[in-house]
């Protein structure tokens, strides 16, 4: 069942991913963009239609994500209750869930950043889609705090920044637990 679980987070940030390149307007021709389309067309063009993307945000993908989640929550809560459930903390913990899956693909991909850095030094096709994704997020901490010699602090910042957010939704998720179920 733990292999499940762990597919579907993979896939589901996968989705992600893709909802993320969109935002960042990231280059759709390159083979690592590529990828990321083909891995999630054939279970999002069904839903585009009918969620088309607005702007920016590609609503289908984000749609699929969910319920990947959501099924995920309701396939445990089947097996481990014996087939009783109670709807608001599935909706509740799998929006929870969706969140921390955010706050994981934007730390792998930080991390992949930092580590392509060090390797292939923008040689990389990879290297472009990843710059045009961490950008954005790390560009403001670059201009408070600009790199020292041959060390960028953003990135560093902005990992403890979202140590931070881990934490904090870790006492959200454990508040939400007990005003739930009282444990």
């Amino acid at each position: 069942m733990i292999l499940i679980y762990e597919i579907i987070n993979l896939y589901v940030m996968v989705l992600i991913l893709r909802v993320w390149l969109q935002i960042a307007r990231a280059d759709f021709y390159n083979p690592f963009s590529q990828t990321i389309v083909k891995l999630t067309e054939h279970i999002t063009a069904q839903p585009r239609r009918l969620f088309p993307a607005r702007g920016a945000i590609d609503y289908a993908s984000l749609l699929i994500a969910y319920v990947l989640i959501f099924g995920k929550f309701l396939i445990n809560s089947f097996v481990s209750s014996v087939g009783s459930f109670d709807i608001v903390g599935l909706i509740v913990f799998s929006v929870l869930d969706f969140t921390h899956l955010i706050g994981q693909t934007v730390f792998w991909v930080m991390i992949i950043n930092v580590i392509l850095s060090w390797v292939s030094q923008g040689r990389n096709p990879i290297d472009a889609v990843i710059y045009q994704l961490t950008q954005p997020l790390i560009g403001p901490i670059k201009r408070i705090v600009p790199p020292v010699g041959m060390i960028d602090f953003s990135i560093m910042i902005f990992l403890f920044g979202l140590y931070f957010l881990n934490y904090l939704h870790g006492q959200v998720t454990f508040f939400i637990t007990r005003a739930l179920y009282g444990i």
